[in-house]
């Protein structure tokens, strides 16, 4: 589970009211002449276009394969990973398009059931639903309980000012500078041993700024009072995309600082779909269409090249 997911909810809010200001929709749809990608892009027809794989959906467990349903649970409140649509009740994001795609590849459909996260791993022990997608770190720890198959890469991003005007390109030029994190996170502990490493190196030390949320965070990156926010990738990547319809923030490019893979989740009895899952999930990612669904999202570079099986550390 990513170290800002309640922070990040609070990042939502802000960043949604901006979006619904822009014309932003699931559609697509905004207003003006100008088009720009959306932030809640419509895969509808990338979705309907896989083909059922027939030898994949064989394998499939008996019970899933007659009921041609997977029943999945997520903790649905954090953008761009999973978060409801503007009617309050249909689950949106690359995660929920992921499901979808693994579904369509194995023939069946994918029903969603919103849980607290705390609860996840226990309704997969007890069989109340057949697997997990949560924006859930695949840990060694959480492995002794559960199964995952890795989907995405996350980990720690350095967020920016548009046209980054402070020259940032990656932890090195952090020295000297003014960086933005919320108090008690990873986040603050990378930020404060990077700094270390800037003064072992004979460069300035990092002034580090922790504050209580993400909002307060983007309000002082806006107003130039710091040169940078430390966050996890895809909240970074939705707030830049949508905050003042993405005229105030970028990403810096690269891979995640100190990345992890997020993994869904299965019970240790149910290699059987574990596997078939992993299979079809592959098969996307060999396709195309896995790093299409990432694209569109704006998360490509969370993007993995082997659907893993517990490969977390």
């Amino acid at each position: 589970m990513p170290s800002l997911r309640s922070r990040a909810w609070l990042a939502l809010v802000l960043a949604g009211m901006l979006t619904a200001a822009c014309g932003g929709g699931p559609d697509g749809a905004g207003g003006g002449g100008q088009q720009k990608p959306s932030a809640v892009p419509d895969n509808t027809a990338l979705l309907s276009a896989i083909k059922p794989d027939p030898q994949l959906a064989g394998q499939l467990p008996a019970a899933v394969a007659q009921a041609k349903t997977l029943h999945l649970a997520s903790n649905i409140q954090s953008a761009p990973n999973n978060f409801y649509a503007a009617d309050g009740k249909t689950p949106i994001g690359y995660e929920v398009d992921l499901a979808k795609a693994v579904g369509a590849k194995l023939g069946v459909s994918v029903t969603y059931q919103d849980l607290a996260f705390g609860s996840l791993i226990t309704s997969l022990q007890s069989g109340r639903v057949d697997l997990t997608m949560a924006a859930m770190n695949d840990t060694k720890e959480r492995q002794k309980q559960i199964d995952f198959v890795d989907y995405f890469s996350s980990g720690i991003t350095i967020m920016i000012r548009k046209g980054n005007p402070d020259g940032i390109t990656g932890p090195d030029t952090l020295c000297g500078k003014n960086v933005a994190v919320v108090q008690g996170t990873s986040h603050q502990k990378f930020a404060t041993a990077q700094s270390a490493k800037c003064v072992q190196a004979g460069k300035p030390a990092i002034t580090v700024t922790a504050t209580d949320s993400d909002n307060q965070n983007q309000n002082q990156l806006r107003t130039g009072r710091v040169a940078a926010i430390l966050n996890d990738l895809p909240s970074a990547v939705y707030i830049s995309r949508t905050a003042g319809d993405g005229s105030f923030f970028e990403v810096v490019p690269g891979q995640p600082i100190e990345g992890g893979p997020y993994g869904m989740g299965f019970a240790k009895n149910n290699a059987k779909l574990r596997d078939a899952v992993k299979q079809a999930l592959q098969s996307l990612v060999a396709d195309g269409t896995y790093g299409k669904i990432l694209q569109s999202w704006g998360v490509e570079q969370g993007a993995v090249k082997e659907a893993a099986v517990n490969g977390g550390s």
